[in-house]
């Protein structure tokens, strides 16, 4: 087998060559203000069998992890690169109302509101800017959101961290898609 550093060929993924698409029915962030973002992972539960002096363990049920991204907050003439104004109008498509007396029958929150309110797309590049991998999140919607900190003693820019909770993912990696079942 040929030596890793010497294949010319070989090229490890590179955590710097990302787009990440977080689009929905009002909003989109756009690709130049995603500052990081972390990649699916899940976790299989196990089951337990004890027989005389063994123990044998069974595959359970899959939970998807949590997958955060980070947003600078940027500010210009037009609202379309305000992180903060993205995601609160993602907020507003997922049907959330301030409690105020109002005539009409007040929204809340739904799933199908939340999860149409933002799609989430993860794409790894190579250096030449072509898909090696490709994340879809299905189900998608923001869990929490911290707007940063304010601090006198920092020059540091002002990012917005979202945690986005999700149903299931899938990959395409070199046009495979895995699980094996995966849409599209």
């Amino acid at each position: 087998m040929a030596n890793f550093w010497n294949n010319t060929g070989l090229e490890p993924k590179r955590a710097y060559r990302f787009l990440l698409s977080v689009v929905g029915t009002d909003s989109l962030i756009p690709d130049f203000l995603i500052k990081k973002v972390s990649k699916p992972g899940f976790t299989i539960t196990e089951s337990e069998h004890k027989y005389l002096n063994h123990t044998f363990y069974y595959p359970g049920k899959i939970t998807w992890d949590e997958v955060e991204f980070t947003i600078v907050d940027a500010v210009g003439s037009d609202q379309s690169s305000n992180g903060t104004a993205a995601v609160m109008k993602i907020l507003d498509a997922s049907g959330y109302q301030l409690p105020i007396k109002q005539e009409n029958q007040p929204l809340t929150i739904s799933k199908a509101k939340a999860a149409s309110a933002m799609a989430m797309t993860i794409r790894q590049i190579d250096a030449d800017g072509r898909k090696v991998e490709e994340w879809h999140l299905h189900g998608s919607w923001i869990k929490s959101v911290k707007f940063g900190e304010l601090d006198y003693d920092s020059e540091d820019l002002l990012n917005v961290i979202c945690t986005v909770r999700y149903d299931h993912a899938h990959v395409d990696i070199a046009g495979t898609k895995y699980p094996g079942n995966a849409p599209g």
